[in-house]
């Protein structure tokens, strides 16, 4: 299979599906459930092809749930009733037209063929039918071909994006009602993962529209200061530090066998990167990004020097801040890595270039770069200069990128100064569309568009998915690398805990300096009010799987034991937080528990406001970030790299 060869889409095992398979009943009217199945299924009735058959075989019983591919569907229904209506006879080579420039061009010869053949027998009125009915086929084979190669991208994609929103919206208004707490979490989700958060209708709890004292002074900013255009880079520091060989794993360590024996496992699904940054001496995207390019055999086929490409990542990896808890070198190396493993599965065997290879792993490299540990919403809402710079649109993704490639331009660090000039300027934009994707608030537009891409592949009925231009192959790695910046709960479930402690203590850290600065705290921010195993299950249920669901849908059957872990930790946390609105919904129980939910939710509520008081004794609950709230391994990881716990 060459890079540019197609991508085939597999059937699935019945497993719990995400909130995008409810019915959407207040905008949807077509009977989709029907034509979901029939569109394709009933076609095998006038076909004796046999690849025809397989792809019947393998989409029968899937369904559909994107607005366009719903569409190509019934109107596959429409074909096929039409033709059991009609009894026209399709020539035996086609079923459909194909590729013909317009209607009433490629079954016009078989027509006249059948006509003669039916001469002596058929009247004048039947001769009028034929000719009308094979017509009318021809006009509906090419409104499909039409609709089928048009690019799913954007316009088509909207719709399901649309969709998606509503549906969410839906689900959070009911996640909302249910507790201080269940408001907070939904809250969190609209504004982190979505772009337009004024089109939903989450209740939120009231905050009075009073100045606070300091409010004012956040803008208050040195108005002489100069803007600086890249702001963060810091002189190398590592120059020349490698005269003769490079080690073996791109880092000098006493724990070379101990390194080496989790790096060994480089191409394997969860791997504890805590443990590669303890033996690597704090360097893990180091030695991960540098044993991934040499395994990859990258360094030799773009001819990039060792020596450079270890001096460049140790530099990058410097300007991740250390005693940011989450947005650090391991998140970045963790996400590589993940990276690593996906583009390796087989059925995106030989799928993308080397070029987009090496472009997909830099990006996920350098994705969090001089990351402050606070959201893009903060910086917006303090004026930073950063957002000042970037307009306030994906701030840190713009910051992120601009140091990154800033970097390259440092004495022995330029690792793509071998590339032709087609060959930079084409990695360059790939990478800038990858981290730009990292944005969280574009989420769900990631996510529809990889999912109308799916099924409506998947519809067309060959179920291949070409990936033959630019739009379409991006979109596929901007989503892969999207999914391992949301891998977390997919991991082993001892690696997840410890990436929970440590996101929750960034967003804690920022709802301090949120309430120093008399700001509103961001959901999910405030220390002194936070839910974690509440908020994990609803993160999982409402963003996690339903993406992780439709790339499993798309590399089909490689990331199954991915989702049985992902569904596997949900189960953990809800199990750990039994009294949970979550469970309500993804059980479909709402009928005859109004009652008992309403007692659940209110218990609920009382634990929310007492449980400062009495958090060892509930189940729910309310964190206040201390020690004890870490795992003992996370705690000797924060204390080795030198970052300061808070305490309240």
């Amino acid at each position: 299979m060459s890079p540019s060869s197609g991508l085939i889409l597999q059937n699935l095992p019945q497993r719990r599906e995400s909130f995008l398979y409810r019915s959407d009943s207040d905008y949807e009217l077509s009977p989709k459930s029907n034509s979901r199945n029939s569109s394709i299924a009933s076609e095998l009735h006038h076909t004796g092809e046999a690849r025809q058959h397989l792809g019947d075989q393998r989409h029968s019983e899937d369904l559909i749930v994107t607005p366009f591919a719903q569409i190509l569907a019934s109107l596959r229904s429409v074909r096929n009733n039409y033709l059991n209506l009609t009894n026209v006879n399709l020539p035996k080579e086609r079923t459909r037209r194909g590729s013909s420039t317009g209607p009433h061009s490629s079954q016009r010869e078989h027509y006249q063929q059948s006509q003669a053949q039916n001469s002596q027998t058929s009247t004048n009125k039947d001769e009028s039918y034929y000719k009308m009915a094979l017509e009318t086929l021809e006009e509906l084979d090419w409104c499909l071909d039409q609709l089928e190669t048009i690019q799913t991208h954007r316009s088509v994609s909207d719709m399901a994006s649309s969709k998606f929103k509503r549906m969410l919206n839906r689900e959070l208004s009911h996640f909302a009602e249910s507790s201080k707490s269940g408001n907070q979490i939904a809250e969190y989700i609209c504004s982190t993962y979505l772009d337009k958060q004024q089109e939903l209708d989450v209740p939120t709890l009231k905050v009075e529209d009073t100045d606070r004292p300091g409010n004012k002074d956040i803008f208050q900013k040195d108005k002489n200061r100069p803007m600086c255009q890249i702001s963060g880079v810091r002189k190398l520091k590592h120059t020349n530090s490698f005269t003769g060989v490079v080690p073996k794993h791109g880092v000098e360590t006493p724990h070379r066998e101990e390194l080496g024996k989790h790096l060994a496992d480089i191409d394997k699904w969860g791997i504890d990167v805590f443990k590669i940054s303890e033996y690597s001496n704090n360097r893990p995207l180091t030695c991960v990004t540098y044993t991934i390019l040499q395994e990859r055999n990258l360094l030799k086929t773009f001819q990039i020097p060792a020596q450079t490409v270890v001096t460049y990542l140790m530099h990058l990896e410097d300007h991740y801040h250390r005693d940011v808890p989450y947005h650090n070198a391991m998140h970045a190396a963790d996400v590589t890595q993940s990276t690593h493993v996906l583009l390796s599965v087989s059925a995106l065997e030989n799928v993308f270039t080397d070029l987009e290879v090496l472009a997909a792993i830099f990006a996920c490299t350098i994705h969090d770069v001089d990351h402050p540990g606070v959201t893009n919403q903060y910086l917006v809402n303090t004026s930073s200069e950063l957002a000042l710079m970037y307009n306030d649109e994906s701030v840190l993704e713009n910051h992120h990128l601009a140091v990154a490639f800033k970097l390259l331009q440092e004495e022995n660090c330029d690792i793509f100064a071998n590339l032709s000039r087609k060959q930079h300027q084409s990695l360059r934009k790939m990478v800038i569309d990858m981290v730009l994707a990292t944005d969280m608030s574009k989420h769900m537009s990631l996510l529809a568009d990889l999912k109308t891409m799916v099924e409506t592949k998947k519809v067309a009925g060959s179920g291949v998915l070409l990936l033959d231009n630019y739009t379409d192959r991006i979109q596929v790695l901007q989503n892969m690398v999207h999914c391992s910046d949301l891998s977390n709960p997919t991991k082993p479930l001892e690696v997840y805990r410890k990436w929970v402690d440590r996101i929750m203590e960034e967003f804690f850290i920022q709802g301090d300096m949120e309430r120093e600065k008399g700001l509103d705290i961001s959901p999910m921010c405030d220390r002194h009010n936070a839910t974690i195993e509440k908020s994990q299950v609803g993160f999982i249920d409402y963003i996690v799987h339903p993406l992780w669901e439709t790339w499993a849908d798309l590399v089909y059957p490689s990331a199954q034991d991915i989702l049985d872990t992902l569904e596997d930790n949900r189960d953990w946390y809800q199990s750990m937080n039994p009294i949970s609105p979550s469970a309500s919904f993804c059980n479909h129980s709402k009928e005859g528990s109004k009652d008992s939910e309403e007692s659940r939710f209110q218990f609920d509520a009382a634990t929310d406001e007492e449980n400062s008081a009495h958090s060892q004794d509930s189940n729910t609950v309310t964190v206040r970030f201390d020690t004890s709230s870490l795992s003992e391994e996370t705690v000797d990881q924060l204390d080795n790299e030198g970052d300061e716990l808070l305490y309240p």
